[in-house]
């Protein structure tokens, strides 16, 4: 299957999976304990219907917004990933040149393998950096700098992490980062020669934004969750929020709320955005989908704040009810990954022509031709039978 066969993002994922290492597909696809959450972030979307309404003008759909104070052309965009050198040598920076093409925001994690400075250089489309805040709070205040010089137009704090999830996929298929040609995984590896050997040229498996103060790399390879455990600050409270939010200055999304209560605090603390997000079902399982999340959240903080689904997308109808229940925008994790496997920048491009065609067909269907006719009118929670 090449590229242009994939159909969809579950074709992008099969073609994921036949070129990449068990420990490398694994940890995208993989979530937290029995993944109850992973499923059922997709699976979701299923309790709603769409409502078309008919003979409405659809020509010409427009799909552009505007969002954490960027002007987009469609809207979604790529959600901050961690390592991404994990799945192909074009890494971070060839899904950011694909967000770049298709007019959109890339977003850049504190444990992505390319530096800020060097996707700044790369790309002129709207880019964002996830911020975990480490012990280090000097490291933090860094970041922020960083990205102002860099000229980055938005942070991101992501808060579901105290501590790592307990992702039994990557211990069971020997995920390690750098890659470790261990005896669990060895088959693997030379079963899929053509990244092992591109693993090979392009050695350089860095934590860019961070090596310079914690290389913790340097004393070899370690699981991902030691690595998780060994850096994140699991006393961060709402203050630390509202800090960064001041020292930054500008559009700021927090990333991991669930609640009504939680969007009200974020709203306090002064954020522009919030990020409906259970971090793809990898960290706490059995937490709610992010998209029955929307609407109470919406119905509870107004128009005070912009509202982006983060989280089990696979098709533009998702996007689509997303959107019509109350979110600003949508981001997401795997889809863009899968792509970025399947064929580096040309998959994530891929991935991101899919989304797009689909949402433009669908919302012909139902009647709208901009996000502004998206409205809850057009979508409701299945009757439930029995």
């Amino acid at each position: 299957m090449n590229l242009q066969s994939c159909r969809n993002i579950a074709d992008l994922r099969k073609r994921a999976h036949a070129k990449l290492p068990a420990p490398m597909f694994h940890y995208i696809d993989g979530g937290a304990d029995d993944e109850v959450s992973l499923r059922r972030s997709t699976d979701a979307f299923d309790d709603y219907e769409l409502l078309p309404q008919y003979l409405q003008n659809i020509e010409d759909v427009d799909l552009s917004t505007r969002i954490l104070g960027a002007n987009l052309d469609m809207p979604f965009f790529l959600s901050p990933t961690g390592m991404s050198r994990l799945f192909h040598h074009d890494r971070e920076l060839g899904a950011a040149r694909a967000a770049e093409k298709f007019g959109t925001f890339y977003s850049l994690s504190t444990v992505g393998t390319a530096s800020i400075e060097e996707v700044a250089k790369t790309v002129a489309c709207p880019k964002m950096f996830q911020i975990y805040v480490l012990r280090d709070r000097e490291l933090t205040r860094e970041f922020v700098t960083r990205c102002k010089e860099a000229g980055f137009q938005a942070l991101c704090l992501t808060v579901d992490t105290p501590v790592a999830g307990n992702r039994e996929r990557d211990f069971v298929h020997g995920l390690s980062i750098p890659p470790n040609f261990r005896l669990k995984s060895l088959w693997s590896f030379v079963a899929h020669p053509s990244w092992t050997l591109n693993l090979l040229r392009h050695r350089d498996f860095r934590i860019t934004n961070v090596v310079h103060r914690v290389d913790a790399l340097a004393k070899g390879a370690m699981s991902l969750i030691q690595y998780v455990n060994s850096q994140f600050d699991p006393t961060i409270n709402w203050k630390d929020a509202e800090w960064i939010i001041n020292e930054w200055g500008g559009p700021f999304a927090i990333k991991g709320l669930l609640t009504p209560e939680d969007a009200r605090r974020a709203v306090d603390v002064g954020a522009s955005a919030i990020m409906i997000s259970n971090h793809g079902g990898r960290q706490l399982d059995t937490v709610p989908a992010p998209i029955d999340c929307v609407a109470p959240m919406r119905d509870a903080v107004g128009d005070s704040i912009e509202l982006i689904l983060d989280g089990g997308i696979r098709r533009g109808t998702h996007i689509l009810k997303a959107l019509a229940l109350g979110a600003d925008a949508c981001s997401f994790g795997r889809p863009y990954l899968y792509g970025l496997a399947a064929g580096g920048q040309a998959g994530v491009e891929r991935a991101l022509y899919l989304l797009r065609q689909e949402l433009v067909r669908n919302m012909s269907l139902i009647g709208c031709r901009t996000l502004q006719d998206v409205t809850r009118v057009r979508v409701r929670a299945r009757r439930q039978v029995g």
